[in-house]
């Protein structure tokens, strides 16, 4: 019953989100006819209904999967199948559980391939070569194995001896984990994927340098990230914690904007940084990610658990699997309450960006923005609800002018 409304549900917002697009699109709205043309406006609609129509393709062998996995009794084959090696309960978890999401990445593969090579190549966003895509599948499926088989056996041994309460144990080990992951992820993991170089730009860099003195910030370097290698998108963000806190650039942003511009969209980033919005999402997670493992902490124990979901051999690791497997049908309802306070943080950063820098500024920048890549400007209003971390644009760029009219 959860698959199914689940299922239901998302069709039916990508099914408004598609109508709504396309309704709207032969007339660039009001507030952007300065702004952006109509077959910019018309290539970023033709783009988001593209994209919406591959997610149908994806929510139909998302849930094929899961069926197959769990009722199709393949997680009970697969986990029986390391049995038979008789070696010991950690290394058989382990195995069942990489196996299982190697298993499912693969078959999602050809998916992955058609957007990459299909949907961003029709719009001109691709850059990536067959070499270099399964290069970095590569890559991604070996730091699966390797980080993600080292956090499952520490967990297989918590659950498997420190008693009942293993959640709690289990949960503080997230934690951590999660921080040295954002705290190591820029210098350790990110330049596997991608170089990062200095800015180069000397106007810019002292730019830069004097907005984060006046704002109170500190980081370990400004980096330009080479973005273009694989896609025409452009972006900045704020990586790490501490003294590993990088401001990043990709290329393909710097080449769009003007320099005053940059600046803007650094002072909104900023803006997440000083609003605490960072620390604010990881306490969320972690208090999510709390409630899940206490419920996970009954569910393991539960034989209708496994019976229910085509498992007749119960086990640590398969109750991790299933749990993993099933709990998105489930929190697909906070997606709203998640998307809403997402898009109270970038009104509170627009709002920072707007002390720091010119209003006006950061409108040209988020426009230049929106019609680069394409991102639709008439979305559904329900399916942004559920699917939007970002404010609409119409609703930012509006939220943003009447600051020019009223100064702060």
């Amino acid at each position: 019953m959860a698959l199914a409304f689940s299922f239901m549900l998302q069709i039916w917002l990508a099914h408004r989100q598609t109508a709504h697009v396309i309704e709207h699109r032969q007339k660039v709205p009001k507030s952007f006819e300065n702004s952006v043309s109509i077959e910019d406006h018309q290539k970023a609609a033709d783009y988001t209904v593209a994209k919406n129509r591959a997610g149908y393709l994806q929510s139909i062998v998302d849930v094929i999967l899961l069926l197959v996995f769990t009722l199709g009794g393949v997680i009970g084959l697969i986990s029986g199948f390391w049995s038979e090696f008789h070696l010991s309960p950690i290394v058989t978890g382990v195995a069942t559980i990489l196996t299982v999401f190697v298993a499912s990445h693969l078959l999602e593969l050809p998916l992955s391939v058609y957007h990459t090579f299909s949907i961003e190549e029709r719009f001109g966003f691709n850059k990536n070569t067959p070499g270099q895509f399964a290069i970095d599948t590569g890559l991604h499926l070996l730091l699966t194995l390797l980080i993600g088989g080292l956090l499952a056996a520490l967990i297989l041994w918590v659950m498997a001896s420190t008693g009942w309460y293993w959640w709690l144990i289990a949960w503080a080990i997230l934690v951590i984990f999660t921080l040295f992951m954002s705290w190591a992820y820029p210098t350790l993991i990110a330049p596997l994927f991608n170089k990062f170089t200095p800015l180069s730009d000397r106007e810019l860099d002292e730019r830069i340098q004097t907005l984060l003195e006046r704002c109170g910030f500190t980081s370990n370097g400004i980096f330009v990230m080479d973005g273009s290698r694989r896609s025409g998108h452009g972006n900045a963000y704020f990586t790490g914690l501490g003294s590993h806190k990088r401001i990043v650039f990709f290329d393909t942003l710097l080449n769009t904007l003007e320099h005053d511009e940059v600046e803007a969209v650094l002072a909104h980033e900023l803006g997440h940084f000083k609003r605490k919005h960072v620390v604010k999402m990881l306490v969320t997670s972690s208090a999510v990610s709390f409630v899940g493992l206490a419920l996970l902490g009954w569910l393991v124990g539960c034989e209708w658990f496994y019976l229910g979901l085509g498992v007749l051999a119960p086990s640590n690791a398969v109750a991790l699997v299933l749990f993993i497997l099933i709990s998105p049908l489930f929190t697909i309802f906070l997606q709203p309450i998640t998307a809403y306070f997402q898009r109270k943080h970038e009104f509170e950063a627009d709002d920072f960006a707007s002390i720091y820098a010119k209003p006006a500024t950061l409108i040209s920048a988020l426009v230049k923005l929106y019609r680069d890549n394409a991102n639709t400007l008439t979305p559904d209003p329900l399916y942004s609800a559920f699917h939007y971390s970002h404010p609409p644009a119409s609703i930012r760029i509006a939220n943003l002018t009447a600051k020019l009219e009223n100064p702060v």
